[in-house]
């Protein structure tokens, strides 16, 4: 839900939330959104996927590239009509394959709502711009407003009921939780389902709360709760045009870009759109950035420098920090020079092993743009614990790494 509210940047502003009781009538809802609530077996998009529909037919997002989109859409226009929310199962049968069922196979609980559309949106952080220079008071990170800490949707039970409304959470303290779940749960309910949702918004999780509801007969109070997490920090260090490619292949995958080079004329903002331009040595920029908490256990650091003077300091730095990731490039004997020297910079055996070098996976690239892709997708099998890549076409193990 997070996306699709909060960052939209066309179209009409949608804000989650109940209309005001003392309101006039606002008439049907003008935004349906829909959202992966729980997933089993190889669904395509990750739970919290969700897809916005205007009353005129118009989509904003996919929940599983197209396999029951069309499915989606009926419901999200009938819960425009209706102003009711519903819960839908899409999975794989024989029958229902070519029509609205999943082909990769598994199932997804779908949660459809129709939202008030009368206030704006929150903002969202700016984009750099070919050609625009950001000082650090500009950054993204320094003058976008906070995201919200969580959104919290009730979904509906087995009886049809009105529209719940969807509550977003300003941070996870239990005071913010507590008056954004009021809306949404029974007060005898609430000191319950304010632990549980606190609980998940402080560790970052997504997924389904169930709070006992006040009597036995009553049905349980079940919570679709989605965590903001930050994007993951990919720092490149090296403006060149292995640096510019790989800005430009990662901008798709959401990461925080920042390109750092010591090099006044060649760190230019214009050749890299997208990604924070830091004119400092890379070793002095990574040491203030773990110390602000601006690199973490999710961040990326690729060296792609070519230049001793600036990889040993900075790859004996970032091999003490707690990153996911850690990557140089040169070739074979590069490599070996690099981590001799290392070692003779007190760099011990157990670190170095952490070392992607040469960086990327072997698929024969040889361009900038194809040396790119190799990195990111290095970067992406080390994310999800593959240590031996092979083509999906010559084994049968899981398309999908089960997620904590």
């Amino acid at each position: 839900m997070l996306d699709v509210l909060t960052t939209a940047d066309d179209g009409p502003a949608v804000q989650p939330g109940r209309p005001s009781e003392s309101a006039a009538p606002a008439g049907p809802a003008a935004t349906a959104i829909a959202t992966i609530i729980a997933a089993d077996g190889s669904a395509p998009l990750p739970v919290g996927t969700s897809m916005l529909v205007e009353s005129g037919g118009r989509m904003r997002g996919s929940l599983t590239g197209g396999c029951v989109e069309g499915a989606v859409l009926v419901a999200c226009q009938e819960a425009l009509e209706t102003g009711r929310s519903a819960v839908h199962r899409f999975g794989y049968s024989d029958e229902d394959a070519f029509a609205v069922g999943l082909m990769c196979g598994g199932t997804i609980d779908v949660l459809v709502q129709p939202l008030d559309a009368r206030s704006a949106a929150a903002p969202a952080a700016p984009t750099p711009t070919p050609g625009q220079a950001l000082a650090p008071a500009e950054s993204p990170a320094a003058s976008a407003p906070a995201p919200p800490a969580a959104m919290v949707a009730r979904v509906p039970g087995t009886q049809p009921a009105p529209l719940p409304g969807v509550a977003t959470i300003a941070t996870c303290e239990d005071a913010a939780v507590a008056a954004a779940l009021t809306p949404l749960v029974p007060r005898t309910a609430l000191a319950n389902a304010t632990h549980q949702v606190a609980a998940m918004v402080r560790r970052g999780h997504t997924g389904l709360v169930r709070v006992a509801a006040s009597s036995e007969s009553a049905e349980p109070v079940e919570l679709f709760v989605e965590s903001h997490r930050p994007p993951a920090h990919l720092v490149i260090c090296g403006a060149n045009a292995f640096g510019q490619a790989l800005v430009e292949a990662a901008r798709p995958l959401g990461h925080r870009l920042t390109l750092c080079d010591p090099r006044p004329a060649f760190a230019d903002p214009a050749s890299f759109p997208g990604a924070e331009v830091v004119r400092a040595w890379p070793h002095l920029y990574l040491a203030d950035a773990a110390e602000s908490g601006d690199v973490d256990s999710r961040s990326i650091i690729c060296v792609l420098t070519h230049d001793p003077k600036i990889d040993v300091p900075t790859l004996s730095l970032a091999l003490q920090l707690d990153v996911a990731y850690v990557g140089a490039m040169g070739s074979r004997r590069s490599d070996r020079d690099r981590r001799a020297a290392l070692r003779d910079a007190g760099v011990d055996d157990e670190s170095l092993a952490r070392l992607h070098s040469p960086i990327g996976l072997g698929l024969g690239s040889v361009t900038p743009a194809e040396v790119a892709v190799s990195i990111l997708a290095e970067v992406i099998a080390v994310r999800e614990r593959r240590p031996r890549v092979t083509s999906l076409s010559d084994d049968d193990a899981p398309l999908h790494s089960p997620k904590a």
